[in-house]
């Protein structure tokens, strides 16, 4: 069947982009059952490429998630935005190496969260439909890599609403405005003689 053959090549490649890497993903546990196979099935081992095609749509939801709460309002400069500084702290070294391990670290401190909604109780809240879902389409464009980031950020790595002055800020080098949000870069070091 087409539809069987296209669906088995779209979890090869979604588990040759994923499968590779050796980190595991932070999942909060409430969203454990969105990504876990449905206890109907018989299935005694899931196969490496259906534990990568989980993962890969974990991923996807973990930054739907930071770009709607974080910038739903902002357009899609304003989400993709986001999505940048997510995929520049990964890069970094100094956080997390998946998108939901970047999403959701310090979530199960108080005050603690890199991102508020994660913590603030917004995730329980009804989402808006239609911004959902632009945020979900951009995510899968994201993570499938047909939609490249373009830097809009200055390689930042954080950001903070322009209503608000965190003490982190004067430590960081500012980048652009986008939208409501002001984005931040780490200083670079200079080197000494």
């Amino acid at each position: 069947d087409k539809t069987e053959m296209t669906k088995g090549a779209a979890v090869a490649t979604a588990g040759a982009a994923i499968a590779s890497n050796p980190y595991t993903d932070y999942i909060p546990a409430d969203r454990h059952s969105e990504v876990s196979a449905p206890a109907k099935l018989a299935v005694a081992e899931p196969s490496p490429a259906e534990i990568a095609a989980e993962r890969l749509l974990a991923e996807r939801r973990c930054l739907a998630e930071a770009m709607y709460y974080e910038a739903r309002g902002e357009g899609t400069e304003g989400e993709e935005a986001v999505a940048e500084v997510v995929f520049n702290r990964m890069r970094s070294g100094a956080f997390p190496a998946t998108i939901c391990g970047v999403v959701y670290e310090g979530a199960n401190l108080k005050h603690a969260c890199q991102f508020s909604f994660t913590c603030n109780g917004e995730l329980n809240r009804p989402k808006n439909a239609r911004a959902w879902a632009r945020a979900k389409y951009l995510a899968t464009k994201i993570t499938m890599g047909t939609l490249p980031l373009s830097d809009l950020t200055g390689d930042a790595t954080s950001y903070h609403a322009t209503d608000v002055q965190p003490g982190w800020a004067d430590q960081m080098e500012e980048t652009v405005q986008i939208g409501n949000h002001i984005f931040y870069r780490e200083v670079p070091r200079s080197r000494s003689s």
